[in-house]
């Protein structure tokens, strides 16, 4: 059966529909708005991070200070990284 458990709606509910152990609920204190970076350029900046071992006291450098890179940025200040931003912009 394509749709297990009968009907599904919302946005890509035709195309993509996953068991409920693979997606996480967004807590109720959060808003939806905040949360959203996170589990898109979060974690795209995170994966590579712990793939390569990124810890605490570690030196990383980000290329531009987009939706990316700032979320690159925060998430390596949290981790307790040195963070160095490269960019061809002053104003950032």
């Amino acid at each position: 059966e394509k749709y297990p458990g009968g009907i599904t709606q919302s946005g890509y509910s035709k195309d993509i529909v996953v068991d409920e152990a693979f997606v996480i609920s967004v807590p109720e204190n959060l808003h939806v708005a905040a949360a959203t970076p996170l589990l898109c350029a979060g974690i795209t900046c995170y994966s590579p991070f712990k793939k390569h071992g990124v810890k605490a006291g570690d030196k990383i450098g980000v290329i531009g200070l987009g939706g990316l890179g700032h979320m690159a940025v925060k998430i390596g200040a949290a981790m307790g990284c040195d963070v160095t931003v490269l960019t061809t912009s002053a104003a950032k």
